[in-house]
């Protein structure tokens, strides 16, 4: 099965892309969303979380987002160690779901798909990407924060740049019928390649 991996930055407009993809018929995997869930269901990852910043990430069972993104905002050592709690779990949750799949490629979408070493298991990576001012615009709308947090977790993300050299394709994700355009183009191309192989 080909896996398509699709990462960028906040406000890229990663999601919108992959539901693209989705109304061509190709099965999307969501890393994010994965993640968030097992962060409740998994007990091992519970247990874990808990013995890493104590009782507290924990709120009557539910996950205490609040509590833990301010203990990770500006601690790179303690994201890191969540990281290597969560990650290896997402990647073994995929794996189990890539075997229901029927489709001639899927996609995976993830965020820090270079960071959590997650781009090694895909044979396709497309970058998303968009200007500063309408990835900004698009998170204000889309969650209760800040400017200045926005261009904080910016800084904090791998360049776009680096993203680009290591991807085999790019989505520029400013207007919504090229995006459309560009996703249509890519998607034949792949299925061009799949059936040559």
């Amino acid at each position: 099965m080909i896996v398509v991996g699709v990462t960028g930055g906040i406000g890229s407009g990663k999601t919108t892309v992959v539901q693209m993809f989705h109304s061509l018929g190709i099965p999307i995997y969501i890393a994010d969303e994965e993640s968030k869930k097992l962060l409740v269901t998994s007990k091992v990852i519970k247990r874990k979380l808990r013995a890493l910043f104590g009782e507290e990430a924990y709120h009557e069972n539910q996950l205490n987002r609040k509590f833990l993104a301010d203990k990770i905002f500006n601690n790179r050592e303690l994201l890191t160690q969540m990281n290597a709690i969560v990650h290896p779990k997402v990647g073994a949750h995929f794996k189990k779901w890539l075997k229901k799949q029927k489709a001639p490629y899927v996609i995976k979408e993830s965020a820090i798909l270079f960071e959590s070493n997650a781009y090694k298991d895909c044979d396709y990576i497309i970058t998303v990407v968009a200007n500063e001012k309408t990835r900004i615009s698009r998170v204000l709308k889309r969650d209760s924060t800040t400017k200045e947090k926005v261009k904080k977790i910016m800084e904090n993300q791998l360049p776009d740049e680096d993203k680009i050299k290591r991807s085999n394709y790019t989505i520029t994700n400013d207007n919504l019928e090229d995006t459309e355009k560009q996703v249509f183009k890519i998607h034949g191309e792949i299925l061009k390649t799949i059936k040559k192989s």
